[in-house]
């Protein structure tokens, strides 16, 4: 019963952990997006992360039969925990430096110092099952490496328009009469930067609408609130709608364009289609088919929505 109980705590610990460092490295980009679900009204931090969770499960019944006796787990935890204080450590002592903090950045390194030598100390491990720890440790860190330069090289070939070559060559076309009766809708975050497949389907194939309503959905961290509300227009023919929602809100975009008296014959956004020969782009693109587009967070009307292709060869 105590072996029981102290497995069930320390599991808790785990999946809180692994939990919160999922949300921070998708909140900081440098991991796919997952689907969340938000357990709590009272603490934005309280989710829960299905695909992530299965994939412990995955993990740590794979390390049970694997190690099978605790003890043969010993070199692996010792090596994962030093190694885990000293990336800490370290992490602390530039941070502290950063923020120009003399004092707290000499603690920091004297801690991180106690924590390499800890760390040197659980070297002789490593033949003895602490290469384990590298190796389960080296696959996120494999997903978070490829993902993150595949979002930069993609970057890199989505080149944006900014604001005034966009409004320019927008009311050039308008007054030459391209336009389609009716209002479209397109996602986009700032105008500043025009997402290039807003360009690509107004400019390229010629789907300008009378009305075009550039759609920005933001989260608050209040668990509750929405507030819709239209924006200052910078040009005849556009229109800024900005949707603020809290984090535990399920976002009905029909009811809310509903009530808004806005009716669109589309809702367009854009896709990435990854061409490569390249291996390591092959994983990139595999990871970003299998994360969830944010259209899924969103109850859209099926029938309007057109997802606007973009090809790019990595």
């Amino acid at each position: 019963m105590l072996s029981l109980l102290a497995t069930i705590i320390a599991s808790q610990s785990l999946i809180s952990g692994i939990f919160s460092i999922m949300y921070q490295c998708m909140a900081t980009h440098v991991m796919p997006l997952f689907k969340v679900d938000y357990t709590s009204r009272e603490m934005h931090s309280q989710i829960y992360i299905a695909s992530v969770n299965w994939a412990l499960f995955v993990a740590v019944s794979l390390v049970i039969i694997g190690f099978q006796e605790s003890h043969h787990l010993a070199a692996a935890y010792g090596l994962a925990v030093t190694g885990t204080m000293t990336i800490t450590g370290i992490l602390m002592v530039w941070i502290f430096h950063l923020r120009k903090r003399p004092w707290l950045c000499a603690a920091a390194f004297g801690i991180c110092m106690l924590d390499v030598i800890y760390l040197v100390a659980n070297f002789y491990k490593l033949p003895h099952g602490g290469y384990w720890s590298l190796v389960i440790a080296m696959i996120p860190l494999a997903v978070i490496l490829i993902y993150t330069q595949g979002q930069k090289a993609v970057y890199q070939r989505m080149v944006p328009m900014d604001r005034e070559s966009f409004i320019k060559e927008f009311t050039k076309e308008r007054k030459e009469g391209h336009t389609i009766k009716g209002t479209g809708i397109f996602f986009l975050r700032s105008l500043d930067n025009v997402s290039p497949y807003i360009c690509k389907t107004m400019f390229d194939n010629g789907i300008i609408y009378e009305r075009n309503i550039m759609l920005s959905i933001s989260r608050t961290y209040e668990p509750l609130g929405l507030e819709c509300r239209f924006e200052d227009s910078p040009v005849e023919g556009i229109q800024i709608f900005t949707v603020t929602a809290g984090y535990m809100e399920v976002v009905d975009v029909d009811a809310i364009l509903a009530e808004a008296g806005i009716k669109s014959r589309a809702i367009f956004y854009g896709v990435e289609d990854i061409l490569t020969r390249s291996p390591l782009w092959k994983i990139y693109a595999v990871i970003k088919k299998l994360a969830p587009p944010f259209v899924q967070f969103y109850k859209l009307p099926l029938q309007s929505v057109h997802g606007v292709i973009s090809r790019i060869v990595l």
